[in-house]
């Protein structure tokens, strides 16, 4: 499963940890499988697994556990709001109603039609006391207002033209 450069990382990650407590490289590992096509298919699960010594069970707990992990695919974008109580009541709820309008997505969520966002109300991303908020892959947007992500949006879709 892991190509060549996906192994060497997967070597380098392992360097960090002594040997009996590799199992603790889980979520780097997982991260870096699942970094080419934003989704873990059986293959990639199975292989962490292996390379980390652990019951494939483990892994998919793991995967449950954790909002970053995808057992499906997804949009290249992955955009979670945060609607847990805090963000809620500063506004996230409808926030999240109208991005999901605005990406012509379903009110619970959903992909895109050209597949580039995937949008899903998330519980807590840290951030309570800067909603509404929304974390983008791994990047944070903080305190928006529905023109920010209009732009942070527009931007993506951009980028995406320009790298066609």
């Amino acid at each position: 499963m892991w190509s060549e450069k996906e192994q060497q990382e997967l070597d380098e990650i392992l360097k960090k940890y002594p040997p009996e407590r590799k199992m603790s490289a889980v979520l780097p590992a997982l991260y870096l499988a699942q970094r080419e096509k934003n989704w873990l298919d059986n293959d990639d699960i199975a292989a962490v697994a292996e390379a980390l010594d652990l019951p494939i069970t483990h892994v998919h707990s793991i995967i449950g556990f954790y909002t970053l992990f995808r057992k499906e695919p997804t949009g290249k974008y992955m955009v979670q709001v945060c609607t847990d109580l805090p963000c809620a009541l500063r506004g996230a709820e409808d926030f999240y109603h109208r991005l999901c309008q605005r990406m012509g997505v379903g009110p619970h969520g959903g992909t895109t039609e050209d597949g580039l966002f995937t949008v899903e109300s998330v519980v807590c991303i840290a951030a309570c006391d800067k909603a509404p908020c929304l974390q983008i892959n791994l990047d944070y947007y903080e305190n928006l207002t529905d023109e920010q992500i209009d732009e942070v949006i527009d931007r993506l879709r951009a980028r995406e033209k320009v790298s066609q």
